[in-house]
C-alpha cells in the first residue's frame, strides 16, 4: 500500500514538474535568447507536450488496441514519424506550405478520451506543427542562423501566460483538466505562433490563406444548410438533445457546437469583408459580395449570439480602419441604441424580464448564472485564485450543480480567468489583450502594399471580434484561431509581409528570414 501510494506520489510530481517543463520551453520557444536556443525549446516543448499527452490517454479506448499489440504500435509510431519527417522535407523544400496547411487544418477536430472526458482536439494541425517544428529547427541546431528579431512586450507577455497558468496548475483541485489544457492547446499553439510569427506572408501567401479559409467556410455552409433542411446534426449528441426542445433548430456543421462553427464564420466573413471594403476591382468587390451573403446565411442557422456580436465588433474596427474612427463609434453608438431599444420596448416578447435574474439566465442560456457563480470564486480566493482548469469542479461543489450542468468555463474569459487564476493571471490576461490590440492596430495605414494593409486590416477586426467572442463564450488561448491570428499579423506589423520577388517565393532561406543561405 505504502510503495503504491509512493508510485502514485512520484507520478504527480513528475507530471506537474513536466507541465511546468513543457510551458518553459513553450515559452523560451517565443522569447528565449539565441536562435539556437528557441530551435531546441521548440523541439523540447513538442517533445514533452507529447510524452505528457501519451501518459494521459494511454489508458483510453483510441489507445488500447495499439497498447495491447506492440507491433501495431511500432507500426504506428514509424508511420507518424515518417510523416513528420516527410511534412518537414516538404515545407524545408516549399516553405509556403506551412502557413497553407495550417489553415487548411485551423478547423478540424478528432474527438479523444482522456481523463474521463472526450476532447475534440486538432489532430491534423498538431502534426502540421510538428512539421513546421522540424523545418524551423533543424536548420539552426545546424548553425544555419542568423540573429534573430528581438521580441518585444507581447511576447514576453505570452511566454509569461504559458508559463503561469502551467504553475498555477500545481495546486488546481483538477489538474487533470490543466495538464489537457497545456498539452492540448497552449505549448503547441505557442510553437504555432513561434513559427508563424516567422513567416515571410508575401502576397501569395496571404491570398492563399484567404482562399482556402474561405473555401473550408463555404463547405462548412453547405452542410450546415443540409442539417437545417434535414433537421440533422451530424456531431455532438448535446446540440442534438437541445435541438429536440427548442423552439429554433441550430446547426453546427462539422464542428461540436454551433458557436464555435459561428466564431469560425464570423473570423473568415471579417477576412473577406477587408478585401470587399479595400477592392481595387470589380471582379474582387463581386467576389467578396457572393462569398459573404453566403456565410452570412450559414451564420444565421447557427442562432450564435455570441457569434453575432464578434461580427459586429469586427465590422466596427474595419469600417474604423477604413473611414475613420469617428464615423465608425457614431455607428456603433447607434447600434448599440437600438438593441437597447429592442430589449426594453420587447422584453415582453423576448420572454425577458429585466428585474429577474432567472430571466435574465434563461435569455442568455444560462450564461448569467455562470457569471455570477464565477465572481462569487474570484471573490473567494482573489489573489491566486483555484488554480488552472478548477472551475468546472469548484462551480460544481459551490452551487451544488450536476456535472452535466456545470462547465468547464464560465462563458466569460475574464471572469474564469479570475476564477482560477486570481488577480495575477488577470492582469496577465489584460495586459496580453493591451500588448496585442497595439502590436496589431499600429501602423496599419502605412502598410506596404495593398495585399499587407487588407492582411493586417483583416486580421486586426477579426481578433477584437474573437476578444468579444471569448466575453460571451469560452476558449481564448484554447482556441488555434487566436494563436494563428497573432502569429501573421506580428509577422506583418513587423515587415514579415514585404512583397519579396517572385523568385524568392520559392526559396527555401525565404520563408525564415533570419534562417541564412547555405
Amino acid at each position: 500500500m505504502t510503495t503504491t501510494l509512493a508510485i502514485s506520489t512520484f507520478g504527480d510530481v513528475a507530471q506537474t514538474l513536466g507541465v511546468i517543463l513543457a510551458a518553459l520551453c513553450a515559452a523560451a520557444a517565443i522569447c528565449g535568447p539565441g536562435p539556437k536556443l528557441r530551435a531546441l525549446a521548440v523541439l523540447g516543448a513538442l517533445g514533452l507536450a507529447a510524452a505528457l499527452l501519451a501518459g494521459h490517454v494511454w489508458t483510453s479506448p483510441q489507445v488500447e488496441e495499439l497498447r495491447d499489440r506492440p507491433a501495431l504500435l511500432a507500426a504506428a509510431l514509424g508511420l507518424g514519424a515518417a510523416g513528420l519527417l516527410l511534412g518537414a522535407w516538404l515545407i524545408d523544400r516549399r516553405p509556403m506550405l506551412l502557413p497553407l496547411a495550417v489553415a487548411l487544418t485551423l478547423p478540424f477536430r478528432v474527438p479523444i478520451e482522456a481523463g474521463g472526458d472526450t476532447a475534440n482536439l486538432l489532430v491534423p494541425l498538431y502534426l502540421v506543427i510538428g512539421a513546421g517544428a522540424l523545418a524551423y529547427a533543424i536548420p539552426r541546431l545546424r548553425g544555419r542562423a542568423r540573429e534573430e528579431q528581438a521580441p518585444g512586450w507581447l511576447e514576453w507577455i505570452l511566454g509569461a501566460t504559458v508559463v503561469l497558468y502551467a504553475l498555477q496548475a500545481s495546486y488546481s483541485s483538477d489538474f487533470d483538466r490543466a495538464l489537457q489544457q497545456i498539452v492540448f492547446f497552449y505549448v503547441p499553439f505557442a510553437v504555432l505562433f513561434a513559427l508563424l510569427q516567422r513567416v515571410r506572408w508575401t502576397p501569395k501567401v496571404l491570398a492563399g490563406c484567404l482562399a482556402i479559409l474561405a473555401g473550408l467556410a463555404l463547405v462548412f455552409v453547405g452542410v450546415g444548410f443540409y442539417e437545417y433542411a434535414t433537421r440533422q446534426v451530424l456531431l455532438n449528441p448535446k446540440v442534438i438533445n437541445a435541438n429536440e426542445f427548442a423552439s429554433y433548430f441550430r446547426v453546427s456543421s462539422l464542428f461540436f457546437d454551433p458557436n464555435i462553427y459561428g466564431r469560425f464564420l464570423a473570423i473568415v466573413m471579417l477576412l473577406v469583408a477587408a478585401v470587399l471594403l479595400w477592392a481595387r476591382s470589380v471582379r474582387d468587390a463581386v467576389g467578396a459580395v457572393v462569398v459573404l451573403a453566403v456565410l452570412w446565411a450559414g451564420l444565421v442557422v447557427t442562432f450564435s449570439q455570441s457569434s453575432f456580436a464578434a461580427l459586429l465588433a469586427g465590422l466596427a474596427v474595419l469600417g474604423g480602419l477604413r473611414w475613420g474612427w469617428k464615423r465608425a463609434a457614431i455607428a456603433v453608438a447607434g447600434v448599440v441604441a437600438a438593441g437597447a431599444a429592442v430589449v426594453v420596448l420587447g422584453s415582453g416578447a423576448l420572454r425577458l424580464e429585466l428585474g429577474d435574474s432567472d430571466s435574465v439566465s434563461d435569455a442568455t442560456s444560462g450564461r448569467y448564472d455562470l457569471i455570477e457563480g464565477g465572481v462569487q470564486l474570484a471573490g473567494e480566493r482573489p489573489v491566486q485564485g483555484w488554480g488552472s482548469g478548477a472551475f468546472r469542479r469548484e462551480y460544481r461543489a459551490q452551487e451544488k450543480a450536476s456535472d452535466t450542468r456545470a462547465t468547464a468555463a464560465s462563458h466569460t474569459i475574464p471572469v474564469t480567468v479570475g476564477a482560477e487564476q486570481g488577480i495575477i493571471g488577470l492582469a496577465l490576461y489584460l495586459a496580453l489583450l493591451v500588448a496585442a490590440l497595439a502590436r496589431l492596430l499600429r501602423g496599419i495605414a502605412e502598410s506596404p502594399g495593398p495585399a499587407v494593409l487588407v492582411a493586417r486590416a483583416g486580421i486586426a477586426a477579426a481578433f477584437v471580434a474573437l476578444i468579444v467572442h471569448t466575453l460571451l463564450y469560452a476558449a481564448f488561448l484554447e482556441d488555434p484561431l487566436m494563436w494563428a491570428l497573432l502569429g501573421a499579423g506580428v509577422a506583418l506589423a513587423r515587415g514579415g509581409g514585404v512583397p519579396a520577388p517572385s523568385a524568392a517565393d520559392d526559396e527555401p532561406e525565404s520563408w525564415f528570414a533570419d534562417v541564412a543561405p547555405a
